[in-house]
């Protein structure tokens, strides 16, 4: 090996772990942690942890005999090598004498650190083998508790932990779980109710420890409970190892069978585990369990680590720690509760305490949830996690906030800071506007606070750390100002160009590389913060140039802006300004030269406080009032009619049936064909519930022809696709999909559609048959500036304008869809094997383009009939006709099948999927909040067609599309039937059924929501012919309506069901 290699340090080897590594200390010491499971490792922690020890492989025990023996013995190294060289090890590999010394002394120390006057260490057996706390928790289960035989634990929810029998964990699949709770009443654990339980499931272990719950507990009534049913009582006490061993907190030794804990919560040390027990044949399992049960070799290096952190634990500076971290806890759950903030469990006696953000009054209505909360608190420099509360529902939406003194403590604050810190928590969390976005897996809860709210929480965060540490806040060198009387802040990454134009008044999207503007921030008061100079150096790369007595306000209002927490619209939370980006200060010598010129600008009037239609008034050349959003435009009065602007409307031309390239295949394989959309298509070619079956059994195919196929390009593409859809098209990445909506000022879906991006400045829209002609004349409409787009300000527009292709129209572009689970193989075979990883590697929604044989294809993953697997494949149609024969060549034989409108119609109602006119639009105007689509209208954007009335559609929905179910013996369900309640009440009308052999499957818009899966309905065909007549004017041969009888189905089945009956 050379003298150069490996290199000598850290830093030479390789620069970029070594930033994250300085980075990450930084972190730690500019924030106050109040993770209650994370504690300060001291350096002669982090020392031994480097140890040379890192190097051995061990897999094995040491003698028996060593482990035995105490620390003194242990320290004599010559006496125990000779045992060594007499004796050996348990070991695997050679090389290990040290590892079994340090190893041992690890153990031991473990053992006298939890050793009692009835168990002293000497009966005490400790593995420091495990891992971590869960692999510690898993050992003793695969120890003493045969797969399906009950748990008794804390439910996750109520403060236990995963491996206490979460439903997410192994625990909760292998195991019958019963998990006991605190009472409701006094949050405290209820020991009469756990008894109760385990009598009831006689359980093989019960679990005594927590993570969340605050309060100490009584190991006598678990040792009680335990013993009455007979069952092995394993007390985790990982978060609490550090004060057992400091006497402020019970210790289970003499009551548990097996305790197991972690090494670096609160006794400060590294993260790693170990398992005690007094019982030497419990002990051997506990061993065999995570050796060679579970693990291989162990981590030798992390023995010194704990073998140092509990040798700290023994000394009396530590227990003094321990104390004052209990009492630190004590004081910020009282502070906390002077300033009106209410504490889950009803307060604490350990280190940590649970906030329940439930007390919080809401000023909008929507509910502070952990998640939010905890980010912004973040952002004020206090480190917590959100924390499920007793009556969360899941840890996804809990209500708590978690907080821990441990870290805070060894810091050296005091009782006195805790009470500041309480009163900080209290500030932020009361400042916090909490809502919530719709998004595809539920409501998603986001929230947002004043900044000046912000910064004073961070800078009384900045003063208690200074406290603790002088000169925290002296971390960079300042830089000073030139004499230019302004400062430089560069602003890129990210979406850059989208922030600065929408943060400011002028048109920054149009901003030229090498050009700057003059213009303005505004606050949410529509107040003015700073005139500034953007200038643009690159695409997403920015300088702003701000007079210096205002550069940290500027600097903090763009951060807070790009991380999307602030408030800059006091009317609409729900908006937020294009991010993210980064916003650092530089020195004007570090400027690029285009950008040096600019230095030179004559110094602007202040505006600072001045309102921003004064500011308009002075220089409207500097503000471009049409674009779609900018902050402060609603301070404006800008409602005055625009004559060149008209109201769109439209009209449906009916003339010949068109056909697609594909028709006369379809003819020649006897497809019975429909008037669809103003096209004929094929409904079916033998049996529409055959080829329904095919697409979930093996493969359908469909020609999709008649769909309309359009481009978007060039350099605004992105934007306008922004203003014209309600999904963010910024999102999207080369080769990535998004389904979205077209809507009108007034919020009537136009369309849903879907947009491809090919690349930064191309993108494909596909748009339903029926409407392609007016989605074409609407978008088009809206390019040039014709049609009205919002009522509030009638003058936005979008700029820059793009090009607008119709692609079937100028090359014959279309859609043919290959769905099914077999659609995959079938597909490969068609596009040659050696297309096989491109197409393997497209995730759902993803898409690639491929020249095969001389035909270009663009292959999506998209479909609408509910399957997980299936393509939808864009291409010319000469083209379209070359790969049609050839995936029916090579599929039929595997059971493929071309699948007309019929079974396209029956796949996307049993998949729940909505049909423009049925479940969207249509003569119940149903939009997408209601039909079920409510996450692809992104709500966060600024502005959007339709947006303002997108909003109030969800804020004040109360209709839904369900799915429903139906017998196959009734009478087929038509839409247009009433939906009535049990009670005979019409809650809604049905918008689709189909007959899918033993089931009917239908949707239906209710007048109401929140009606649960499996509540029965009543459905009502409308009558044909005569109908009205009163019961007593009834005549023998009239018909009237019977009901029949379904139920509601869950409105998104997790896989389609195969049908087996009849036609």
């Amino acid at each position: 090996m050379s003298d150069s290699f490996p290199p000598r340090n850290l830093l030479e080897a390789d620069p970029q772990t070594a930033a994250l590594i300085a980075a990450e200390e930084r972190r730690q010491r500019e924030k106050i942690i109040m993770i209650p499971s994370e504690s300060l490792t001291p350096m002669a922690v982090r020392e031994a942890l480097a140890s040379p020890f890192t190097s051995v492989y061990a897999e094995g025990y040491p003698r028996r005999a060593m482990m035995d023996l105490p620390p003194e013995r242990l320290a004599d190294i010559d006496e125990q090598l000779a045992n060594y060289r007499r004796y050996a090890d348990r070991r695997f590999y050679k090389g290990t004498e040290f590892a079994d010394l340090v190893e041992s002394l690890a153990a031991r120390r473990a053992a006298e650190s939890f050793a009692t006057p009835e168990y002293p260490a000497s009966r005490i057996h400790a593995n420091v083998q495990p891992l971590s706390g869960a692999a510690a928790n898993l050992a003793v289960y695969e120890a003493f508790v045969e797969p399906g035989e009950t748990v008794m634990g804390m439910a996750l929810t109520e403060g236990g932990h995963l491996t206490h029998g979460s439903e997410f964990n192994v625990t909760g699949k292998r195991y019958r779980i019963v998990s006991y709770s605190v009472d409701p009443g006094t949050g405290r654990l209820d020991y009469d109710r756990i008894g109760e339980l385990a009598e009831e499931y006689r359980p093989r272990m019960i679990i005594g420890g927590f993570t969340s719950y605050p309060w100490k507990p009584d190991w006598a009534r678990f040792r009680e409970i335990a013993d009455s049913v007979g069952a092995i009582l394993l007390a985790d006490v990982a978060h609490t190892a550090g004060m057992i061993i400091g006497g402020v907190y019970p210790n289970p030794v003499g009551y548990a069978d097996v305790i197991s804990f972690t090494t670096h919560k609160t006794l400060c040390g590294p993260r790693g585990a170990v398992i005690l027990a007094t019982d030497p044949k419990i002990a051997r399992r506990i061993d065999t369990a995570i050796f060679p049960g579970q693990q291989g070799g162990p981590h030798v290096n992390k023995f010194a680590a704990i073998a140092v952190a509990l040798k700290l634990a023994q000394r009396p500076e530590f227990a003094e720690l321990q104390r004052r971290i209990v009492a630190n806890a004590t004081a910020l759950a009282e502070g906390l509760k002077e300033n009106g903030i209410t504490l889950a469990y009803g307060g604490t006696d350990t280190h940590l305490l649970v906030i329940d953000l439930k007390g919080i009054e809401s000023e909008t209505g929507f509910p502070l949830m952990g998640e939010i909360a905890a980010r912004i608190l973040d952002l004020a420099g206090i480190v917590c996690n959100k924390n499920t509360i007793p009556g969360d529902r899941s840890a996804a939406d809990a209500r708590g906030i978690r907080l821990g003194t441990p870290w805070a403590t060894q810091r050296g604050m005091t009782e006195d800071d805790m009470r500041e810190l309480a009163s900080i928590i209290s500030q932020v969390l009361k400042g916090i506007r909490p809502f919530s976005y719709p998004g595809l897996n539920g409501e998603l809860s986001r929230g947002k606070i004043p900044l000046s709210t912000l910064e004073e929480a961070r800078r009384e965060v900045r003063g208690l750390l200074a406290r603790v540490e002088p000169g925290i806040e002296r971390r960079r060198d300042e830089i000073r100002a030139d004499g230019s009387g302004l400062a430089a802040l560069r602003v890129r990454g990210g979406r850059s160009r989208a922030l600065l134009n929408e943060a400011t008044p002028s048109d920054i999207l149009s901003l030229p590389a090498g050009k700057a503007c003059r213009t303005y921030l505004f606050d949410e008061d529509g107040k003015g913060i700073s005139a500034i100079t953007v200038g643009a150096i690159g695409d997403e790369d920015f300088i702003v140039l701000v007079p210096w007595e205002n550069k940290k306000l500027v600097e903090k209002w763009l951060t807070g802006l790009a991380d999307g927490y602030i408030i800059f619209d006091r009317d609409d939370l729900f908006r937020k300004v294009q991010g993210p980006a980064v916003i650092e200060e530089i020195a004007a010598d570090d400027l690029p030269p285009e950008a040096r010129g600019w230095l030179d600008t004559t110094p602007e009037a202040e505006v600072t406080g001045s309102p921003i239609g004064e500011v308009l008034a002075g220089h409207p050349e500097r503000f471009a009032l049409e674009k779609p959003y900018f902050i402060g435009q609603g301070h404006l009065e800008l409602s005055e009619e625009d004559p060149s602007r008209t109201d769109f409307s439209w009209s449906e031309d009916e003339g010949e049936p068109k056909r697609t390239a594909l028709h006369r295949i379809h003819k020649d394989l006897g497809a019975r064909f429909a008037p669809f959309a103003g096209w004929e298509m094929p409904l079916w070619y033998g049996s529409a519930l055959a080829e329904h079956r095919a697409v979930r059994r093996a493969t359908g195919l469909f020609d999709l022809g008649h769909m309309g196929v359009f481009q978007i390009e060039g350099d605004g593409a992105a934007e306008f696709l922004n203003v014209v859809t309600s999904n963010y098209a910024g999102w999207l990445e080369d080769g990535q999909s998004q389904y979205a909506y077209l809507f009108d000022p007034d919020g009537n879906v136009i369309d849903d559609v879907m947009v491809y991006r090919r690349s930064r400045d191309r993108y494909l829209m596909v748009v339903n048959a029926a409407n392609e002609a007016k989605d074409w004349e609407w978008l088009n409409g809206v390019n040039d500036g014709r049609y009205l787009i919002d009522r509030e300000i009638p003058k936005r527009r979008i700029v820059p304008r793009v090009r607008i292709r119709d692609l079937k129209d100028e090359r014959g572009v279309i859609d043919i869809a290959l769905q099914g689970p077999l659609s995959r193989d079938i597909l490969i075979e068609a596009i040659g094997r050696e297309n096989g990883p491109t197409l393997d590697s497209l995730e759902r929604t993803e898409f690639c383009e491929l020249i095969v044989s001389g035909h270009q294809l663009l292959i999506a993953r998209t479909g609408y009939t509910g399957e997980p697997l299936g393509y939808e494949i864009y291409l010319t149609g000469e083209d379209g006709r070359w790969l049609w024969e050839r995936l029916i060549e090579l599929g039929r034989p595997i059971g493929l099948l071309p699948c007309g409108l019929a079974a396209r119609d029956s796949t996307r109602t049993e998949a729940g999927l909505p049909l423009y006119g049925h479940e969207l639009a249509g003569p119940y105007g149903i939009d997408p909040f209601e039909a079920g689509f409510a996450s692809y209208v992104k709500l966060h954007k600024p502005f959007f067609i339709g947006r303002s009335e997108a909003l109030k559609s969800y804020l004040n929905r109360n209709r839904e599309v369900v799915r429903f179910t139906v017998d196959s013996e009734a009478r087929p369900v038509r839409p247009g039937g009433a939906v009535l309640d049990r009670n005979g009440t019409v809650i809604g009308r049905v918008t689709s059924s189909v007959s899918l052999g033993p089931v009917q499957v239908g949707m239906a818009l209710l007048e109401r929501i929140g009606l649960g899966e499996g509540e029965e309905i009543n459905l009502l065909n409308e009558v044909r012919g005569e109908a009205g007549k009163p019961t007593s004017r009834l005549e023998s041969g009239d018909r009237v309506a019977v009901p029949i009888y379904g139920r509601i189905a869950p409105r998104f089945p997790t896989r389609m069901p195969i049908s087996d009956g009849g036609e």
